[in-house]
């Protein structure tokens, strides 16, 4: 179990180095196409939608193949699509190859969550948040390394072709250990809470979805919008800004080290609320105290509480998809998954437009009070989860059935 855990956890890492690797090339990509902000932004886009579409669609695919096929598969496609991006020559180019890379990371992130899960069963415990702090410390290798290439001179084709083919390297040498055997749908029977309802249809994955929307959507504005907060609201130097993002990033990173350990002791539910009470202190602090120092705290805090949300709202979309062979899970992930990129999407145009009728202040207020809703979000996903339990241990002792 040791080397299928620190296996999903390099896949994690390669994920987050993915996406650290190429987006810091943006400015560099953009001077490269000649794109106005306006187009870039439109071929920006390509990778939501691209991992929107993908995500919904990557359950099937893993019900069917296996998690371990799904993410070898999708990780190769998105190394090969790497260089593509940096060898862009037009907004359309690069639009289509980052919808491309969006799709893959999209199945990609399905794919490497329900390796989680079937890992986080066999070890009988909560560790789903090292996995998605490995993600995050592949985010900060990846982003260091693009500063790196970048301060030397590389062009962007070269520097992504180095990051794919480094990533395709580290895959070959974990795969073997990545969990992943498709399920036997005729031996293997999903219990009725997991089977006898399309995840659209359950009240208790929609609170999950919800838990994962509003952490996305707090996250996104953290990462888009945290600088300019504290340059325009605060007067801080741009220099200075762009490392409240970094605080955040590295105090999600620690907070999902320990995230294990917390909720061990005090379960998910009690884990999610104190988290969102967490994040949702810390961004309206970073709003409305103007105070560099408070606009710092502000960050690390809210990227302490929401270090959890979404790799413990995956965690239990897995559980709750639970197969009678310990699979499963596999559409109640995608669902939930692709509920949370919707906020990814959705969230800093919204952000963006509050701000422009008020300020971006007020905007911050209000991510501060959706982080919020996550504390109820989760104590009702709680309280649907154990009443489908209570359903399914009806249903099995029930006339005519073994007790």
């Amino acid at each position: 179990m040791g080397s299928q855990r620190l296996a999903v956890t390099v896949v994690f890492a390669i994920n987050g180095a993915a996406l650290g690797s190429w987006a810091p090339r943006v400015p560099a990509l953009s001077e490269q196409i000649g794109a106005e902000p306006g187009a870039l932004g439109l071929a920006l886009l390509g990778a939501s939608i691209g991992m929107l579409l993908a995500a919904l669609a990557s359950g099937r695919l893993i019900e069917r193949f296996g998690s371990r096929t799904v993410v070898a598969v999708s990780t190769i496609a998105a190394c090969l699509f790497l260089p593509v991006i940096g060898a862009s020559g037009s907004v359309l180019a690069l639009g289509i190859a980052l919808a491309g890379l969006g799709a893959s990371m999209g199945v990609l992130d399905v794919g490497m969550n329900t390796a989680g899960v079937v890992v986080e069963r066999r070890a009988s415990g909560p560790i789903m948040a090292t996995f998605h702090a490995g993600f995050s410390g592949g985010a900060l290798v990846g982003s260091a390394a693009a500063a790196l290439a970048a301060a030397s001179g590389w062009s962007p084709t070269l520097h992504l072709t180095v990051a794919a083919a480094a990533a395709l390297v580290v895959l070959g040498l974990v795969i073997r250990s990545v969990p992943g055997i498709a399920a036997d749908t005729r031996t293997s029977v999903a219990s009725p809470r997991a089977g006898g309802a399309a995840p659209a249809r359950r009240v208790a994955l929609w609170l999950l979805a919800a838990v994962a929307l509003c952490s996305a959507i707090a996250e996104g504005a953290s990462s888009d919008w945290s600088a300019l907060l504290l340059v325009s609201e605060q007067g801080m130097s741009e220099g200075a800004a762009a490392l409240a993002y970094s605080a955040f990033s590295l105090a999600m990173a620690v907070a999902r080290l320990a995230g294990a350990w917390v909720q061990a002791r005090i379960g998910p539910t009690w884990l999610l609320a104190g988290g969102a009470l967490c994040a949702g202190a810390g961004l309206c602090v970073a709003a409305l105290i103007p105070v560099p120092a408070a606009g710092f705290a502000g960050f690390v805090l809210a990227g302490a509480g929401l270090a959890a949300s979404f790799p413990v709202a995956l965690s239990l979309a897995g559980e709750a998809g639970k197969r009678t062979d310990d699979s499963g899970g596999e559409r109640e992930l995608a669902f939930v998954t692709a509920v949370a990129y919707s906020g990814f999407l959705a969230g800093p145009p919204v952000i963006g437009g509050i701000a422009q009728l008020t300020s971006l202040s007020v905007s911050f207020v209000a991510v501060g009070l959706v982080a919020a809703l996550i504390a109820p979000a989760a104590i009702a996903a709680t309280r649907a989860l154990r009443r489908e339990q209570a359903g399914e241990r009806a249903a099995t002792s029930g006339p005519g059935l073994p007790s």
